[in-house]
C-alpha cells in the first residue's frame, strides 16, 4: 500500500478522532473506551493531556508488538502518534466549537462515538490503528477470526466498567452509549478486516 495513502487515513482519521473526543465526548466528562478512555480519565481527574496520557500508557502494548508482532508495531506507531497529537492540539478549539453549537449531553455521546468509529474505521481498513488497545484488538481478530469491531467493544466495556466508579452514573450511561456508537461504527466500517 502506498505510503501517502496510508499517512492519508491516518491523519483523516486522526482528526475525526480527535473531533470526537474534543467537542463531543470531553464537555459531558464522558469516556471512550480503550486507551483513549483511560487518557481521559486521567484528563478529567487530574487534568493532564489526554494524547500524551495515551503515549505513556501505550508503551508495554508497543514493547510486546515490537517483539511479537513487528509489522503491527510498524502499522500502528505512526497512528499512536499523530491521533495523541491531534487529540492534545485540537483542544483549544473545543471552547470555540462550544459557543457556537449546543447539544444534549446524549446525542452528543452518539455523534462523538459515530466520529471516533470512524476514525478508527478508516484506519484499520487501511491496515493502520492508534496502537493501544486497538493493537490488541488486531491480534486477537486474527488470532480468532473474530470482526475487530466486536473485539474493541469488549476492550471498551471493561474500561468504562473499570472507570464507573469515577463517574456518576449518567456519564457512566452516556460512555456506554458512546462506546456502543464507536463499536457500531467501527464493525460496519471492517467487516471484510477479519477474513482477510
Amino acid at each position: 500500500m502506498p505510503f501517502f495513502i496510508k499517512a492519508l487515513a491516518i491523519l483523516i482519521g486522526s482528526i475525526f478522532l480527535s473531533i470526537g473526543i474534543n467537542f463531543f465526548l470531553v464537555p459531558f466528562h464522558i469516556l471512550d473506551g480503550g486507551l483513549i478512555g483511560i487518557g481521559l480519565i486521567f484528563k478529567y481527574i487530574l487534568g493532564v493531556k489526554a494524547g500524551l496520557t495515551i503515549i505513556i500508557f501505550s508503551l508495554p502494548i508497543f514493547t510486546l508488538a515490537w517483539f511479537k508482532y513487528r509489522r503491527y508495531f510498524y502499522n500502528s506507531l505512526h497512528g499512536l502518534l499523530i491521533s495523541s497529537f491531534m487529540i492534545d492540539l485540537l483542544q483549544p478549539l473545543r471552547y470555540y466549537f462550544l459557543s457556537l453549537i449546543h447539544i444534549e449531553a446524549f446525542v452528543s455521546a452518539i455523534i462523538g462515538g459515530i466520529l471516533i468509529g470512524i476514525g478508527i474505521g478508516i484506519m484499520l481498513r487501511y491496515e493502520t490503528s492508534t496502537g493501544g488497545t486497538d493493537l490488541l484488538a488486531q491480534f486477537f481478530s486474527k488470532l480468532f477470526s473474530i470482526n475487530v469491531g466486536i473485539v474493541i467493544f469488549l476492550i471498551d466495556m471493561l474500561v468504562i466498567g473499570l472507570g464507573g466508579i469515577l463517574l456518576s452514573s449518567e456519564t457512566f450511561l452516556l460512555s456506554i452509549v458512546s462506546i456502543t456508537a464507536v463499536g457500531v461504527t467501527t464493525s460496519i466500517l471492517t467487516l471484510n478486516i477479519a477474513q482477510h
